[in-house]
């Protein structure tokens, strides 16, 4: 069974930094790329950031560009999402994500942790 924990979420004040952690159990981690998606109550899923599997593409939502670092320790099995110059437009319920699929703005995961609740405030 896939289990995805996520950890590190928090209060930060605008232009601060947070680390978030996911622990992966119940599946070959090193086979899979891995996401980090976002939610705002009431909105759609949106996807945050990918990294391959192997060596690790990463690729970002332009929103994130630049202040987010998304990074795996296939070792430990963990996945980590470093997030700096943070925004209120930040403010979400973090996911790690296996299996995401974009179709234009709607995005889907096959399997996502319980969520690490991340808090921008001015």
């Amino acid at each position: 069974e896939v289990h995805l924990v996520e950890s590190g979420g928090g209060l930060a004040q605008a232009g601060g930094s947070l680390t978030l952690s996911c622990a992966a159990s119940g599946f070959t981690f090193t086979r899979y790329p891995m996401s980090w998606i976002r939610q705002v109550p009431g909105k759609a899923l949106e996807w945050v950031s990918t990294i391959g599997a192997g060596p690790g593409t990463a690729s970002y939502a332009e929103s994130v560009k630049g202040r987010f670092t998304i990074s795996r320790d296939d070792a430990k099995n963990t996945l980590s999402l470093q997030l700096n110059n943070l925004k209120t437009e930040d403010t979400a319920m973090y996911y790690c994500a296996k299996d995401v699929l974009k179709l234009g703005a709607q995005v889907t995961a096959s399997q996502r942790g319980q969520g690490t609740q991340v808090t921008v405030s001015l």
